[in-house]
């Protein structure tokens, strides 16, 4: 299993199917970028963590939320009961950012959140995907800077 802590997340090569880094990203704090050009319509990473139910997604969400930013959330919906923590053994899947134009999407596939390319990635470009925050939660302000920019995480 590859080495991890909070201060140096990385790519888990079990889970993903491309070379792939975790690198500063201009959107928000670290990134995954290609290192690798990625065809179009293909598989590139799973989103691996703990597995946890409703109770202990809420309980870790608002423990993350009182700490005021200081810890990041990588928690992922799986279904209606369950969800990952990618903070715990997650794949480096966890660390691919939001964007309004996205160059990947999210499937759910027999109980596995796969992430695949919705176009051709370049070598070097970084991963991103529409988070999809609800429309009616807390507006949540958005800097990937692309022409397609909502201004907010939220759907409209």
């Amino acid at each position: 299993m590859a080495s991890r802590s909070a201060s140096a997340p990385c790519i888990d090569p079990r889970y993903a199917a491309f070379r792939l880094r975790i690198a500063r990203s201009r959107i928000h704090r670290r990134g995954v970028f290609a290192c690798q050009s990625i065809p179009a319509r293909r598989k590139i990473i799973e989103y691996a963590g703990e597995r946890i139910g409703r109770v202990e997604n809420r309980r870790r969400f608002l423990r993350a939320w009182r700490a005021r930013g200081q810890k990041l959330i990588y928690l992922a919906r799986l279904d209606s009961y369950w969800w990952i923590d990618g903070a715990v053994g997650g794949s480096g899947a966890e660390c691919i950012n939001h964007s309004c134009d996205p160059n990947v999407v999210v499937r759910r596939i027999k109980g596995h959140l796969v992430f695949f390319s919705c176009r051709r990635i370049s070598a070097g470009d970084e991963l991103t995907v529409d988070y999809q925050f609800p429309k009616d939660g807390p507006r949540v302000p958005c800097r990937c800077g692309s022409r397609r920019c909502r201004g907010t995480i939220n759907l409209s």
